[in-house]
């Protein structure tokens, strides 16, 4: 009888991890739902960041290299055309490699897109937003610290806002 379970477990353990090794190509985020309720996603290559876990009867694991930091983003109206929304809030999340991804609610419609380093300027960056019903915004942005930056954001409609990162 042991003998059969002993030849069980390889089988069920390669049964087991082929789902893993299949699916870890790359991760969907929920970011949002369109109006009549059915959610979108945001697809990344990069896995989402998980908060330190203590292994069972062990030190607590931290993960390796550098831990992305989610940022508040704040667009303050610049124009008339953004003065119909007023402020705007979404978050930036830092990869801290020089690559974050965006998002934001724009009148209902939930825009995402990734913000990136300008070469040979770490402290400058832009950040492009798009919506699954057209919409998409550009922005520039100078970071004062790798946690805050400013800059300016014009909208597909015209609108524009000055965004702050950070707190």
């Amino acid at each position: 009888m042991n003998a059969i379970r002993h030849r069980r477990l390889p089988r069920l353990a390669f049964a087991a991890a082929v789902p893993v090794l299949v699916l870890s190509g790359c991760y969907a985020i929920p970011v949002g739902q369109e109006q009549n309720g059915t959610p979108y996603y945001a697809y990344s290559p990069v896995p989402p960041v998980y908060a330190p876990r203590a292994t069972p009867g062990g030190p607590v694991v931290l993960p390796a290299g550098p831990v992305a930091a989610e940022l508040t983003v704040k667009l303050y109206p610049v124009n008339d055309l953004a003065n119909q929304t007023g402020v705007l809030t979404g978050t930036v999340t830092n990869m801290m490699t020089g690559k974050g991804r965006f998002a934001f609610n724009y009148q209902g419609e939930m825009l995402v897109g990734e913000a990136t380093r300008v070469a040979n300027d770490e402290r400058r960056g832009i950040a492009s937003a798009y919506g699954p019903r057209g919409t998409f915004a550009h922005c520039e942005y100078q970071m004062s610290t790798a946690r805050m930056g400013a800059g300016t954001c014009t909208f597909s409609n015209g609108a524009q806002y000055q965004v702050h990162i950070g707190s």
